[in-house]
């Protein structure tokens, strides 16, 4: 299996958008990130069957897109 997968795109989207649209800080994104990929470890459905290494990548696809959401946020903060 992939470092990432069609999920990790979904990661991406969700994560920008709550990064720009959402107030919520870095402790919350990550008890929300690390918890769900936990979560997923003991799901029994057949999405939440991935590799380490791809919940891996998925926690660095959160991370960065949910950093470029608070970039965009920020930035949109700062135009008149």
């Amino acid at each position: 299996m992939a470092l990432v997968n069609y999920y990790s795109i979904s990661h991406l989207f969700i994560w920008l958008l709550l990064g720009r649209f959402t107030r919520i800080g870095w402790a919350t994104f990550l008890i929300l990130s690390l918890g769900w990929e936990l979560l997923e470890l003991v799901l029994p459905f057949e999405f939440a069957v991935e590799t380490i290494d791809n919940k891996v990548g998925d926690v660095i696809v959160n991370t960065l897109a949910f950093s470029a959401g608070l970039k965009w946020r920020q930035a949109a903060a700062l135009k008149p």
